[in-house]
């Protein structure tokens, strides 16, 4: 079982030398927003209670010392004139405490909207930018890690609201005026040696945690390793199923867990050191400032009453103390983990809408891709000098063998990358200079893989445009001859498709695509290998059905199997990231070149599963 820490440490060792106040600046923007003066509001509020809260419970210890004192004195005077004063005493003090959790809860109830809005505003920000980072990061980054770090910040982000201005601020204050009240009292002495027990603790508690830091920032590494390896493994439930492997992904998930056991078993041991040292420091002060006091009752200076006092200050005081080391690691965290948080936000978007690029406007739906470099890394060139066109309302076919960049265009041309150098112009339009929601909205994709949001069919085919209704979700079902299999179902439109489709069939995952890019209606339409992953019959039907949809369209279709593309009306072959033929299938046939001998291997081999099959 892995346990998730609540205030985990970062991944990344480095972050904790560099997370800082810094950290806090950038977000004080989100606790203190300028457009939201009920939030500033609440936050005034939530500060008044602070104060009266420290102020009654800076009170308090003097109506218990009182009530004490009039009783001692009731020895020798009379007892129930004593009673009144000291039940008096006592009321009040209850009373005191009671009012201290009711204004600490009402500031609660005052700020929790301040702090929930903070976390979802700083949440969202973070969330919009991972969408707008490249596909290079998101290939590069495991998923569990990456919701790990933003479940981590979110989370810390209360912890460091409260601690910081309800912990550290009241107990600062705290110190200050029991400082004040000990030496009116009680002279210099105790000041003194109350002092010198905090300046100790503090120091003990920051050198020990900051041990405790290393040793917890391993484990929620092996922590952070443990959930990437079980989140990967079960995106693969099927592979692990195909090779009889979850005996093996068991004990590769065992490692990771003993892993961090073994880490998590140090940590804990270390807060066990920590306590004792704490409580060592802080008993010993309690110890000599009581029997300071009980020395000066002895000689007649100081009461019953002042032993009380000197007692329960100290008390309230060390409370706070005494969960610093944890305070502490808290906020010390709490700042790693909102840095990790904002080091997701600073990282650089690396395709960029330019300064007041305007939308994209198609008329004629023609596509150019001109002299095109690209590379998705400097030592592994891909396109090298790509060039080829495709005119308005035609159907034009991209193949070549694996690795020739033919699914490297479609990325460049939805802008996941911009090329090195080149352009890809639509209508005329150079991409690279439209805005990068209007280039999108002109193209709609069927891609080999149709990955699907977990939710239902009516979802997952709206998702191609937003608001649509439920007449225009069952015409795109029913042009994507999807909708015979809907109605047969119980549930109809809302039935649940699971975890990236995997409910569904390959066909049917195809059709709910093909259908939601219906919906979107594009001008432009890029079929990347639609059919690749489907038998025989249903790849048939599947290309009826996209023959249909292309009528009218630009469309242009990536494809392995050439038997799907035949009917093309031009045809470009890539060899090595570079047109090395161009025409229709009967020209290229003609040809004898890379074509002529891609399509005869594909007849060979189909001769040969026929001739397997019989």
């Amino acid at each position: 079982m892995i346990r998730t820490s609540s205030s985990g440490e970062s991944h990344d060792p480095a972050l904790i030398e560099q997370a800082g106040w810094g950290t806090v600046r950038r977000f004080l923007p989100y606790l203190w927003p300028k457009d939201r003066p009920d939030l500033r509001w609440r936050i005034a509020v939530a500060a008044l209670f602070v104060l009266i809260a420290k102020v009654i419970v800076l009170s308090v210890p003097f109506a218990y010392a009182c009530a004490v004192d009039a009783m001692s004195a009731g020895a020798t005077t009379a007892r129930e004139e004593a009673m009144w004063v000291a039940l008096a005493l006592v009321l009040a003090y209850s009373a005191g405490r009671f009012a201290t959790t009711f204004f600490d809860q009402t500031r609660n109830m005052v700020f929790n909207r301040v702090g929930q809005d903070a976390v979802r505003d700083l949440s969202e920000d973070v969330f919009e930018r991972l969408h707008r980072l490249s596909l290079r990061f998101h290939l590069s980054r495991r998923t569990g890690e990456l919701t790990r770090v933003i479940e981590r910040g979110t989370k810390s982000i209360s912890n460091m609201i409260y601690f910081l201005l309800f912990n550290i601020a009241p107990t600062l204050i705290e110190m200050i005026v029991v400082a004040v009240i000990f030496y009116t009292l009680f002279g210099w002495e105790i000041v003194a040696a109350t002092g010198v027990t905090i300046i100790a603790f503090v120091w003990i508690t920051q050198a020990i945690t900051e041990w405790r830091t290393k040793l917890r920032a391993r484990m929620n590494r092996l922590d952070g390793q443990a959930m990437a390896r079980a989140v990967d493994s079960l995106l693969n439930y099927e592979t692990v199923k195909y090779f009889g492997a979850e005996g093996r992904e068991k004990r590769r998930f065992s490692s990771a867990t003993s892993a961090y056991a073994e880490a998590a078993i140090k940590t804990d041991n270390s807060l066990a050191v920590l306590n004792i040292v704490q409580a060592l420091i802080l008993q010993l002060m309690m110890a000599g400032a009581m029997a300071w006091t009980v020395w000066g009752w002895s000689q007649g200076r100081l009461s019953v009453g002042d032993l009380v006092l000197v007692n329960t200050y100290l008390q309230q005081l060390f409370r706070p103390l005494d969960m610093l080391g944890w305070v502490y690691r808290t906020i010390r965290q709490g700042l790693v983990d909102m840095a990790e948080m904002f080091k997701l936000i600073d990282t650089p978007v690396e395709v960029t809408d330019a300064p007041g690029a305007p939308a994209l406007v198609v008329r004629r739906p023609s596509l150019v891709f001109d002299n095109v470099h690209f590379g998705y890394d400097p030592d592994r060139k891909i396109l090298h000098g790509l060039s080829f066109e495709v005119p308005a309302g035609a159907h034009v076919a991209l193949v070549g063998p694996s690795g020739a960049g033919k699914s490297t265009i479609g990325r460049l041309l939805f802008r996941f990358y911009d090329p090195w150098s080149g352009r890809i112009l639509i209508d005329g339009q150079d991409i690279a200079g439209v805005t990068q929601a209007s280039l999108r909205a002109a193209i709609g994709i069927v891609p080999q893989d149709s990955v699907l949001f977990n939710d239902t069919l009516a979802y997952n085919i709206a998702y191609g445009r937003e608001h649509a209704d439920e007449a225009a979700i069952e015409q795109a079902a029913r042009d994507a001859a999807i909708w015979p299999f809907i109605e047969k179902l119980p549930k109809g439109l809302e039935t649940e498709v699971g975890e990236r489709g995997l409910k569904l069939s390959g066909g049917e995952k195809q059709r709910v695509a093909i259908a939601r890019t219906l919906l979107k209606n594009p001008p432009i339409l890029l079929l990347d290998e639609a059919t690749s992953a489907l038998d025989s019959q249903t790849e048939e039907e599947i290309l009826a059905t996209l023959r249909r949809v292309s009528e009218g369209r630009t469309t242009v279709a990536i494809a392995h199997r050439l038997s799907t593309i035949a009917d093309a009306d031009l045809i470009h072959v890539i060899q090595d990231g570079m047109v090395v033929e161009h025409g229709n299938h009967a020209q290229l046939l003609r040809h004898d070149g890379l074509y002529a001998d891609m399509w005869n291997r594909q007849l060979r081999e189909d001769a040969d599963l026929s001739e397997a099959a019989q």
